[in-house]
């Protein structure tokens, strides 16, 4: 993996030059049959398509899996990340679940921060799994090296990585690549009829909205004897800023692009608070543990974002939105329901599963040659999640633009198993953590 640093670009961007474009595949689109889909994914060209996995963790592994199942005449051929045991792991599982379709040689398995280069040039598609911070620098190599792309969410961890995301993806669009972003729900059946009846005006204009990722604290690796501070980070990088973007970011974001999904448009500032008020120890690293943010639309209209990791609280992931005509709420796992003058349920059966649904219009696009560049949306929609966290660690009101076009880069100058992190322990064995309002803080912040 390479450095994620920020790449020159022609000019400051600005939000408002890409709510100018508009994604490969609306809404109308993508209400075509999945499973028509799935029947003609690989009937234009007989050619074998190769693919390399890079980031061989759970979703990485679960994506390769999904893409093989998506269009049967794809073969792994290759993969890479920084753990020969997660490589290992994965080659294992996919191999009993796809044994046709899976031929990973032993010189085709890459283990190292440099190992993405690798295997990227033995492919035609590529899927980019790894920890978020290294998203810019992979998805870069990928489209200079002609590569099609399916990368997961979120694409970077700070407006220097969103920007070259941006600017790598205008040269997909030139060299005519694919690129797909793992955001399911734009995928998800239920989400996918609800916002069409929302965009025909359904509720009216939209003036307020809210949104949830209130659950519990994921996995913890505890920190094992003889580790340096870059391994230990690496194991766990959900809980280090340069690594995931704290869980406002990698995991709240889709809650977001909901939300933007549903505005047709992004924020244009936000104001919020949060901290970490569980027990910390060492193995918790930097992040908060709770956000609460509001963001401001060009419209005036304004969301009410939540995320929280606390046991014993209640519990919601989901979307709700207030319109001059009626009211919708959305999530995952239940009802989706508009009230008002169009009243509406959905009751539908999902046929598939998102993380699933999202990989056929990929390889259809493949392989019959259509638009489909998800990264500008992905992007966007990654920026939001950002600004509400520089929000909540600054405690100050941060406009898009100005996080957007922020110098601060995240990631430590070198990567490599000795280098030093910026976070490091305290004297009490404790990571600092951001103090919203303190001067001090804030160039480190924003």
């Amino acid at each position: 993996m390479n450095t994620p640093n920020e790449s020159k670009t022609e000019s400051q961007i600005n939000r408002r030059d890409f709510l100018k474009t508009t994604s490969a595949v609306v809404a109308g689109s993508s209400l075509l049959s999945y499973a028509a889909i799935a029947r003609g994914a690989h009937i234009a060209t007989d050619d074998t398509l190769k693919l390399a996995l890079i980031g061989c963790g759970g979703r990485g592994s679960g994506a390769a899996d999904q893409a093989l199942t998506a269009d049967q005449n794809v073969k792994l051929i290759a993969m890479a990340d920084t753990s020969a045991e997660h490589l290992k792991k994965s080659l294992e599982n996919l191999t009993k679940e796809h044994p046709k379709q899976v031929e990973v040689p032993e010189d085709h398995q890459f283990v190292g921060f440099d190992a993405y280069q690798k295997a990227i040039s033995l492919a035609d598609v590529v899927i980019l799994a790894t920890p978020p911070g290294f998203r810019p620098g992979h998805f870069e190599a990928a489209v200079n090296a002609g590569k099609n792309i399916f990368m997961e969410k979120p694409v970077a961890v700070d407006g220097p990585g969103v920007r070259r995301v941006l600017a790598a993806a205008k040269i997909a669009k030139q060299k005519n690549l694919k690129v797909a972003v793992g955001l399911q729900r734009r995928h998800q059946e239920p989400y996918l009829e609800t916002m069409k009846r929302l965009h025909d005006g359904a509720i009216g204009d939209i003036v307020a909205m809210r949104c949830y990722w209130n659950g519990s604290r994921p996995w913890i690796h505890p920190r094992k004897s003889g580790m340096s501070e870059m391994e230990f980070q690496m194991d766990n990088w959900y809980y280090f800023t340069w690594l995931c973007g704290d869980h406002i970011v990698e995991q709240h974001i889709h809650n977001l692009d909901v939300i933007n999904w549903m505005k047709q448009g992004y924020p244009v500032r936000a104001s919020g608070m949060g901290g970490c008020q569980s027990a910390r120890n060492s193995d918790c690293g930097e992040i908060f543990d709770h956000h609460a943010v509001e963001f401001e639309y060009a419209d005036g209209s304004r969301c009410s974002s939540q995320c929280r990791h606390i046991k014993g609280c209640w519990d919601s992931v989901s979307e709700h939105a207030v319109g001059t005509k009626g009211t919708v709420d959305t999530a995952d796992g239940r009802d989706f329901v508009i009230k008002g003058s169009h009243a509406w349920k959905y009751k539908g059966k999902q046929t598939m599963s998102p993380w699933q649904a999202e990989h056929y219009p990929f390889f259809d696009a493949i392989r019959n040659n259509k638009d489909y560049n998800e990264a500008e949306r992905g992007a966007l929609s990654t920026m939001t999640a950002i600004l509400g966290r520089m929000a909540t660690y600054s405690g100050r009101i941060i406009e898009f633009d100005k996080a957007l076009n922020s110098e601060l880069v995240l990631a430590p100058d070198t990567i490599s198993w000795d280098a030093k992190p910026k976070p490091q322990c305290g004297s009490d064995g404790l990571y600092p953590m951001p103090i919203p309002g303190d001067p001090e803080w804030l160039k480190h912040i924003v």
